[in-house]
């Protein structure tokens, strides 16, 4: 007798409802697409118990006639496609024929439905595919599905459900997405009797940003529409103000269908590097649409997940426009003035697991807390070509100064790439507001005070974080030109290393090298670092290596481009610190460096590297104004 039995059709349906329905969120996107897909521009939601004991979606959109009722839960019957070539032009958001059929399997089903040319709708009961009852009904046009008891007849998977309210999360979550891909569609959300959630009918994507997200989303937004060819992009990208711990408000659509694609996430990240803190992900909601024919969204049941036939194509545009949008963009975060209730307590995350790069402001008895240098410090006096500073951590060496302040302590050994004889010139991205302020003095030994010509703000800049932008930029224009000019030591530096930070020398050498340091091993597990970049100035060598090694060590890929952006924003780490006292010549020098800089509002970890406060918002606080 033989082994391999033909499993009967409730067997074959019930396994095959299990890859299309996972939970009951699966149900909900399910329905709603095929709302949409039916023409609906008003579909309302409801759900009870976490939606494990009744789900209810209604439309308006074509109905159905008895008809189609029954064929529409048979497997594979669908109207959205005829052939197997149809699936690479289709724009409907199901088409499989699969859905409804998998529902009716694992749950009992409701349908009332009616098409506009009918007098009357009609009311079916549908288990297993089947229309066991049917009978005609007074319905508006349009169709109601109502979904009991999920899981009725699969006790296991019921088991694995979680609570109502996790459900009701997931359900929610499917319906936001579904939103914001179709803003023309009013969508009502119902859970236990109460409106969750409500969209406008026939309105933009911004105002359904507000209802699902919220104003601070609204407000913190930049619009995107591009066309290029047959390829749109449209949506909307966040300002550097507005960030996420995680990929959760992270929406991509093609053609309208939610999809996730890690690799188009990662490349509109990459363009926020230093822009938002460390850690920190962007949120977007962005719609591509181009030709069917150039993307494959039947490789998973979700439809989830696509391949382009172009990939390069649609990254290198991604990344022109995020990049054209975004830098011009840039916000300086707004000071909240004087919260006594000591509300909104909500620190910056660590910018590195191991180490605290976060300068931290010391409580120095010996000085005043406030020190404001009240005369104006004259912004046209000073510039960069006369500028020589007394610390050396300002001290940003080019081929002119050579030996000048290093000729004591050490001997200038330039790298083997040529020298640069002019400064490289940076494009200038920066808005208005440093070209319109100037600086006025400082408090703290920390904080530059800068005020507004025209605007009547007050602007206060974080003098650690504005030098650690400067040097970082400064060092990395260096990198890419090739021009890094390395300083050697004079005595160079022994460090004793593990065998593991001896293994991540030898094998970063190279990168190291291009980096500006010069490093020989020198037995027993020992090297002798002979050179460093000359940009760091006199740091303190040792501690700056290991900390860098540490850097690299910790949760890094092995990904070259990464690791040159660690090291460079862990070396920068030798920019003045709160506390350090700098002159009116050295104030001016930092600005004026400021200015200068692609990204001037925050430093390479991410931080603001200036905040504003109005006048008006300072008048408030005097009762000026009410």
């Amino acid at each position: 007798m033989s082994k391999i039995k033909i499993l009967d059709e409730s067997t074959i349906q019930q396994i095959a409802a299990g890859e299309v329905i996972e939970r009951p969120s699966s149900i909900v996107k399910e329905l709603i697409e095929n709302s949409i897909d039916a023409g609906s521009d008003n579909i309302i939601i409801e759900i009870q118990d976490g939606g494990k004991s009744y789900i209810r979606v209604t439309d308006n959109g074509e109905g159905m006639n008895k008809e189609d009722i029954e064929l529409a839960f048979k497997r594979h019957s669908t109207s959205k496609l005829q052939t197997v070539e149809d699936i690479y032009n289709v724009l409907s958001l199901g088409f499989r024929g699969e859905a409804l059929a998998s529902i009716s399997s694992v749950s009992d089903v409701e349908v009332l439905s009616k098409t506009k040319n009918s007098d009357i709708g009609i009311q079916a009961f549908v288990k297993n595919g089947h229309v066991v009852e049917s009978n005609s009904i007074g319905c508006p046009k349009g169709t109601t599905i109502i979904v009991r008891n999920i899981f009725y007849n699969l006790p296991v998977r019921q088991k694995f459900l979680k609570s109502s309210n996790i459900e009701s999360n997931h359900i929610s979550e499917i319906i936001n997405k579904l939103a914001l891909g179709n803003s023309k569609v009013s969508f009502k959300f119902i859970k236990d009797g109460n409106i969750i959630l409500k969209t406008p009918q026939n309105n933009t994507l911004l105002n359904t940003i507000y209802s699902v997200l919220g104003k601070d989303y609204h407000k913190n937004l930049i619009p995107i529409n591009y066309l290029v060819n047959d390829l749109k992009i449209s949506g909307f990208i966040s300002n550097n103000n507005l960030y996420r711990a995680n990929r959760n408000h992270q929406y991509l659509y093609i053609n309208g269908r939610y999809i996730s694609n890690l690799n188009l996430s990662k490349i509109i990240e990459k363009q926020y590097k230093s822009l938002i803190p460390l850690n920190r992900l962007p949120v977007f909601i962005l719609n591509i649409e181009l030709s069917p024919n150039e993307v494959d969204i039947n490789i998973h049941p979700t439809k989830q997940e696509v391949k382009f036939v172009n990939s390069e194509y649609i990254y290198n545009n991604i990344t022109n426009i995020i990049r054209e949008k975004l830098m011009p963009s840039v916000v300086v975060p707004e000071m909240k003035p004087f919260n006594n209730k000591g509300e909104d307590k909500n620190p910056l995350p660590e910018l590195f697991d191991s180490l605290d790069y976060t300068d931290k402001i010391e409580d120095k008895k010996d000085e005043k807390d406030i020190n404001i240098i009240v005369k104006d410090l004259a912004l046209d006096t000073y510039t960069l070509d006369n500028y020589t500073g007394k610390k050396e951590v300002f001290s940003v060496v080019d081929e002119k100064e050579k030996l000048s302040n290093y000729n004591k302590k050490y001997l200038n050994i330039s790298s083997n790439k040529s020298l640069y004889k002019d400064e490289v010139v940076v494009e200038q991205k920066i808005e208005d507001i440093l070209l319109d302020i100037k600086p006025i003095g400082r408090v703290f030994n920390t904080y530059i005070l800068a005020e507004s010509k025209n605007e009547n703000k007050l602007f206060f800049i974080d003098q650690h974080a504005a030098h650690e932008r400067i040097m970082y930029e400064k060092y990395r224009r260096e990198y890419e030109n090739e021009k890094i000019i390395t300083q050697g030591l004079l005595y160079p530096e022994v460090l004793q290393l593990t065998n593991q930070e001896l293994d991540m020398v030898n094998e970063n050498k190279d990168l190291f090298e291009k980096l500006g340091f010069i490093l020989d091993e020198f037995g027993d597990n020992s090297i002798a670092l002979r050179g460093v970049p000359m940009i760091f100035g006199e740091p303190k060598i040792k501690d700056l290596f290991l900390d860098i090694l540490d850097g690299l060590s910790k949760n890094i890929k092995n990904n070259y481009e990464t690791k040159i952006e660690k090291i460079m924003k862990i070396s920068c780490t030798n920019a003045i610190k709160s506390g350090d006292k700098i002159d009116n010549l050295e104030i001016m020098t930092l600005f004026e460096d400021l200015k200068k800089c692609n990204n001037p509002y925050t430093c390479p970890h991410g931080r603001p590297t200036l905040i504003e406060l109005s006048k008006k918002d300072i008048e408030k606080q005097f009762l000026r104004i009410l």
